[in-house]
């Protein structure tokens, strides 16, 4: 990939602003880690917030639905109105409604995009995985008199543990991305949403990239992470974390 990567940016795709390889490295070289550590940071920051935040909102309202079924339908159509929304275009009103973080201080805006993009994937993940539980050990529990509560915590929850962590690795990047999106509205002093707007604005192409490879890199590691935990913990699942 990376050959045919230089041989393109230095034949057919020289004039469309395309670097080469070696022209990325140096521009990681030029900026330095102090660069990346600085931008990077506080994104990682707003993604974890918004992804702790939307993830448990996302697995309450899962189990709800198995506690109180008549719900069922109100928090299914929430899951798939905040999946419908274009974080894009939403991005801007929330800015509007948050406002400015104060200085040194994470994107609320960020933070809001990082737990929309995350929430309704755990939502399905968490519901389907709950109602894949045996029929039989549910019934175990009921004839000794267990209620809703005790089937979902000794039987539906693990049961559901393969599917959520599954969730969670899909929404990890998905975290990192609604974070870039909510900085680039703008008020924020530091981020890779802002790093890339500056890059942009100032037509530094080899920045721009790599700031692009890095995002991908820190999004394909969190994925990687989840899905090594999921092998451990659930190692009953088949095919968990594939």
């Amino acid at each position: 990939m990376v050959v045919l990567w230089w041989i393109a940016s230095v034949t057919f795709l020289n004039g469309v602003r395309v670097p080469t390889p070696f022209g990325v490295l140096s521009s990681f070289a030029d900026d330095g880690w102090g660069f990346y550590s600085r931008q990077f940071g506080v994104t990682i920051e707003e993604a974890t917030r918004g992804f702790v935040y939307g993830n448990v909102l996302a697995l309450v309202l899962a189990s709800l639905v198995l506690l109180v079924p008549v719900v069922e339908s109100v928090i299914t159509q929430v899951a798939v109105i905040s999946y419908c929304l274009p974080i894009v275009a939403l991005a801007p009103v929330l800015y509007v409604v948050i406002g400015p973080p104060a200085s040194g201080e994470p994107s609320g805006t960020a933070v809001a995009l990082a737990s929309i993009s995350v929430f309704f994937t755990t939502v399905v993940g968490a519901v389907l995985g709950f109602r894949s539980a045996d029929r039989t050990s549910l019934d175990v529990v009921s004839v000794y008199g267990g209620g809703r509560w005790q089937q979902m915590r000794k039987v539906q929850l693990v049961s559901a543990f393969p599917a959520i962590l599954s969730s969670l690795q899909i929404a990890a990047p998905a975290a990192f991305l609604g974070a870039i999106l909510g900085e680039y509205v703008g008020g924020v002093e530091r981020g890779v949403g802002l790093a890339l707007r500056t890059a942009q604005q100032n037509v530094d192409v080899e920045r721009a990239w790599g700031i692009g490879l890095a995002c991908a890199l820190v999004a394909g590691l969190a994925y990687a992470v989840f899905g090594l935990v999921s092998r451990f913990v659930t190692p009953w699942a088949k095919g968990a974390g594939s």
